[in-house]
């Protein structure tokens, strides 16, 4: 059955494995059938900053006010980002702040612990890749890139399942090593 894909490319940077691995992604998916539209961070314009917080509105871009149409469109969303520092690359989290707001990703109800969740009835991969062995990453640092991502982002929104591929260590990988991942992603695509 033919999907609604956004694939969100996270990492600043056009020539990065990450960016190999959403375009491998992107590639396969509309070879399966599927409508895919892609979102490159790194060449939107808009302000990372949510300079107020959530006190005060601040009026979103117009490649924003287009990411969050893209996002209303999608059954699925892939995003492609590394791990630095434990954490996604502030890019990718000034996207997350400026573009899943209240009113638009979730609502607060009165007397209600939880808010409703206004992005459900979509499904998310994530494609992370680290320097770090991934094995370490979620056993010692116990993932807080991921489940930030995860958890506190996506299915509070209502988006589930997230599923999670992490490929690592970057650093000192081979080409070999590389195109097994690449081929990873793409049996993602299918599989997805």
């Amino acid at each position: 059955m033919e999907k609604r894909v956004l694939v969100i490319f996270g990492h600043p940077s056009g020539d990065s494995f990450c960016a190999a691995l959403a375009d491998a992604y992107a590639e396969t998916a509309r070879a399966q059938g599927h409508t895919v539209r892609t979102l490159r961070l790194g060449q939107l314009d808009f302000n990372p900053i949510l300079h107020q917080g959530y006190r005060q509105v601040q009026p979103l871009e117009a490649d924003l006010l287009a990411a969050q149409e893209a996002i209303s469109w999608a059954q699925q969303l892939v995003f492609s980002y590394p791990i630095w520092w434990g954490g996604a690359p502030a890019l990718l989290k000034g996207f997350v702040d400026r573009v899943f707001l209240p009113g638009y990703a979730f609502k607060y109800r009165p007397g209600k612990a939880f808010p409703a969740q206004l992005l459900a009835g979509r499904k998310a991969q994530l494609l992370v890749t680290m320097d770090t062995p991934p094995w370490y990453f979620r056993w010692v640092y116990r993932m807080p890139g991921i489940h930030q991502l995860r958890k506190t982002t996506l299915e509070f929104c209502g988006i589930k399942p997230v599923k999670v591929a992490s490929f690592g260590p970057i650093i000192n990988s081979t080409e070999q090593q590389r195109a097994r991942w690449l081929d990873q992603a793409k049996a993602l695509a299918r599989h997805a």
